[in-house]
């Protein structure tokens, strides 16, 4: 099952694609004003951006990638062309990819030790540990909330979480980048996810059923008024199919983006006033908050899988 599971990994690893269109509005942020620049840094470069509190870049997407000592800049926009489409990766991209690549590692790794535990050799405790992983969003995610056929979707839904899980640890690495605070990031993963809940849908109900999910016909009623009222509340159904998705994609974006926002916020207080005299306080709370990141990745990459396994099931089993 491991194996089928990192099969899916790879398709998986195409949403940095997605993250292609969210660079350009957010390169028009203006960096911070002049004065709260003079208070952090104590003066003001010649040209206007000086070391001042402009935290936005760590949570934005950028063609720049800091690293110890240096910054690496990326190719720029427009350098890749594939038609009519830019290809060219920016910094979320990248560690979307770092993202798939380790999605792809842990995954294959489970797999090839998944083999000498079937043979009864001892497959070492990290294969335990991913497999545990494994079996228990299978088991107490995919399972109960899909039911019954439930195993044919559990490689993309344990897929998804392990790709979530790093794309949003990845932010909290020093220098990294939490590439699922992008809408255009999380807005992929939910088109996946919608993808996979209409097709299955419409694979297990038939192409009439799936239609009764959206024009339902209640039994017993008279037959204009059934159809008068199924007519009028489909708009309504339609709706739903695609405010479920919108609600995967800003829920996961807006609480990855809200945390790293706090973080540097409080930090930013020692620069605000100046002196490292009151450093204690947000270094304590920073820590804190730090830990309740590395909580908030893990719970937002199982409550997307949870809830792509509740909106599957309910398709599935539409009676």
């Amino acid at each position: 099952m491991i194996g089928r599971i990192a099969l899916l990994a790879a398709l998986v690893a195409a949403t940095p694609l997605a993250a292609q269109h969210g660079a350009g509005a957010e390169r028009a942020l203006q960096p911070a004003s002049p004065q709260v620049e003079a208070a952090a840094a104590g003066h003001l470069e010649e040209e206007g951006h000086g070391d001042g509190i402009d935290f936005m870049h760590h949570i934005l997407d950028s063609r720049e990638i800091e690293l110890p000592g240096t910054t690496l800049h990326l190719p720029a926009e427009g350098s890749w062309m594939v038609g009519g489409i830019d290809m060219t990766p920016t910094k979320h991209v990248v560690f979307l990819g770092i993202a798939a690549l380790l999605t792809l590692l842990v995954l294959l790794f489970g797999a090839s030790r998944a083999g000498r535990a079937s043979e009864g050799r001892t497959s070492g405790r990290r294969h335990n540990a991913i497999e545990a992983v494994v079996l228990f969003i299978r088991d107490q995610v995919v399972m109960p909330n899909i039911g019954h056929g439930g195993e044919k979707f559990a490689p993309f839904v344990i897929t998804l979480f392990f790709f979530i899980l790093f794309a949003n640890l990845l932010g909290l690495v020093p220098y990294g980048s939490t590439a699922t605070a992008n809408i255009s990031v999380t807005a992929a993963l939910a088109l996946m996810a919608f993808v996979v809940v209409e097709v299955g849908g419409m694979v297990a109900l038939g192409p009439r059923g799936y239609l009764g999910t959206i024009f339902f016909v209640p039994k017993g009623m008279n037959p204009v008024a059934a159809w008068a009222m199924a007519i009028a509340l489909a708009p309504v159904e339609a709706m739903g199919k695609i405010t479920k998705p919108i609600a995967l994609a800003i829920r996961l974006m807006a609480n990855m983006t809200a945390g790293h926002i706090v973080l540097l916020a409080i930090i930013s207080l020692i620069f605000v006033f100046g002196s490292f005299a009151i450093a204690v306080a947000p270094v304590l709370m920073g820590v804190a908050i730090t830990f309740l990141e590395i909580f908030v990745s893990l719970l937002q990459a199982y409550i997307f899988a949870m809830l792509t396994s509740v909106f599957i099931g309910l398709m599935r089993h539409a009676h």
